[in-house]
């Protein structure tokens, strides 16, 4: 059911998501901040997301929870910083929200869990977010795991 993967384009769980879709051939996008900054400095003209007119972390944040249907946020342990700004956000807009704690499941068990979700939400555009690779050197590999097995439960 998922026809676009978004993300801000920051380093970890958001580029994963983008390297994800391309790799499995689904569509990218998203909203990133003027200069297409990230903590690595810029974006790589690779991913298509769309720049936009502030630097602002916390308004694109919420840009990619209004351009899409749903947003999963991965993470170990509690929501923090961005990650909690993003779930906040999707309350805020009314938006279904899904956290995958990583400490308590499985990527096997979690994919199935998600592929679901996504059907039960009808989930076409989906945003990913979660922490950046300087806070989590690991989230990278496990979200294009996770994401792998959702897109092929579908």
């Amino acid at each position: 059911m998922i026809k676009k993967i978004i993300s801000g384009g920051q380093t970890g769980a958001d580029q994963a998501a983008l390297d994800a879709a391309i790799r499995l051939g689904i569509p990218h996008g998203g909203s990133i901040p003027k200069g297409r900054i990230n903590e690595d400095g810029r974006l790589p003209d690779k991913y298509q997301l769309k720049e936009m007119s502030t630097s602002s972390y916390p308004r694109r944040t919420e840009q990619n929870v209004i351009d899409s249907d749903g947003t999963l946020i991965v993470s170990r342990g509690k929501l923090t910083g961005g990650s909690a700004y993003t779930k906040e956000m999707a309350v805020k807009r009314n938006k279904p929200c899904h956290h995958s704690d990583l400490n308590k499941t499985n990527l096997f068990q979690e994919g199935d869990f998600i592929a679901d979700w996504v059907n039960l939400n009808r989930i076409k555009t989906l945003n990913v977010a979660g922490p950046s690779a300087s806070k989590d050197p690991l989230i990278y590999q496990d979200v294009i795991n996770l994401l792998e097995i959702v897109i092929r439960v579908k």
